[in-house]
């Protein structure tokens, strides 16, 4: 990794402290925080820092939750504002103890960032909500331009690796959204993301693909999983640059359009490249050159 030399990384960092906005960035411990600080784009995490489930793989810790903080949402429209950012993304931990899992949260956000930004896109990596179709309602009604919603992991391994999610209502989710039309009649393009490395085949990474596809997904990203502390899962294996350009080629002959596949590919790193491209390696060239995932 190439550590940050801008002044930017920080100016980042002070923004975020000044507003009280968290960050999957740094809660998540994610390997690219470097990169994107530096580039002033970060991704909100919103309704706290605790999360009411145990992912195995997640550096997020459970913990005691606290009710939605209201003047959140207008807080990340502001720093959304002052980092300048064209795409905007959202995302929380889960929240089962609310009612709507967070979703009235999330559809503030998205309708408070566009008004303060109506040319800004606004994409939400949201939760299952334990796949109440009302609250992932009342997110797509709110009109984000990207919903992302990850399965995280081959169906195998929900039992040791995500045990509190059912990968069926995953892709449930994801099924809704796709077939989702709002008042103006446009759909809202679907999103998913998984990790390797935590014990899959790669003919079990191939069937989620098709399974993501055959749900609606038309953006799919595929990212190395990297253990944030030795208390979490160890790895099982990595997997080298070119067979993720492997996979994401299967992907676009399954149907896919939109494949981003790189060790160090994240949920939302690089999203804006992502909604825009086609191609693999046209996102992968965007980046840093010297950041380890370039080949």
């Amino acid at each position: 990794m190439k550590l940050p030399s801008s002044r930017d990384y920080g100016n980042t960092g002070a923004l975020l402290r000044d507003l009280d906005l968290n960050t999957v960035c740094q809660s998540a411990r994610c390997p690219n925080k470097w990169e994107c600080f530096s580039r002033s784009v970060a991704t909100f995490l919103v309704l706290g820092r605790e999360c009411t489930r145990n992912c195995a793989f997640c550096n997020i810790s459970p913990g005691r939750q606290l009710p939605p903080d209201p003047d959140e949402p207008r807080r990340v429209a502001e720093g959304a504002a002052r980092l300048g950012l064209k795409h905007v993304v959202i995302t929380s931990v889960t929240r089962d103890d609310l009612p709507d899992g967070g979703a009235e949260h999330f559809a503030l956000c998205i309708r408070l960032v566009k008004g303060r930004m109506p040319d800004c896109t606004v994409e939400v990596l949201i939760p299952d909500f334990q796949g109440d179709a009302a609250a992932l309602e009342t997110v797509l009604a709110a009109r984000p331009d990207v919903l992302n919603h990850n399965v995280e992991t081959v169906p195998r391994l929900y039992a040791s690796v995500r045990p509190q999610a059912n990968y069926a209502q995953s892709l449930d989710v994801l099924r809704r959204t796709a077939a989702y039309k709002g008042e103006d009649s446009r759909g809202i393009p679907a999103k998913s993301g998984l990790m390797v490395g935590l014990g899959e085949t790669d003919e079990e990474l191939r069937a989620v693909i098709r399974d993501l596809r055959d749900a609606g997904c038309t953006m799919i990203t595929v990212g190395q999983y990297m253990r944030p502390s030795r208390l979490h899962p160890p790895v099982q294996r990595y997997m080298p640059p070119e067979d993720f350009d492997a996979l994401a080629e299967y992907g676009r002959s399954m149907g896919v359009p939109k494949m981003f596949c790189a060790p160090l590919v994240r949920s939302s790193y690089h999203a804006a490249e992502l909604v825009g491209g086609n191609k693999n390696v046209d996102l992968i060239q965007t980046a840093d050159p010297n950041s380890a995932h370039a080949h």
